[in-house]
């Protein structure tokens, strides 16, 4: 039997508040581990998948501009 991550972690954070997603979010980059980035990728691509074309150019602006510090 397969393991869904991106479902599984869906589940894990369906249903938290904007602190609690904070919260996760923060840990995980605090955290600076290997096995929390599957996670941010999935939050990532919830976002992604939301967002309206400003939104989404914001982010990639956002990005690059912290990818050329």
């Amino acid at each position: 039997m397969g393991l869904n991550l991106r479902n599984a972690i869906i589940h894990n954070v369906s249903g938290n508040n904007q602190d609690q997603l904070k919260d996760t979010i923060v840990d995980a980059i605090q955290g600076g581990e290997e096995k929390t980035l599957p996670g941010l990728g999935v939050l990532m691509e919830v976002f992604w998948n939301n967002a309206d074309p400003q939104e989404q150019k914001m982010l990639l602006e956002t990005i690059e501009e912290g990818l050329s510090k």
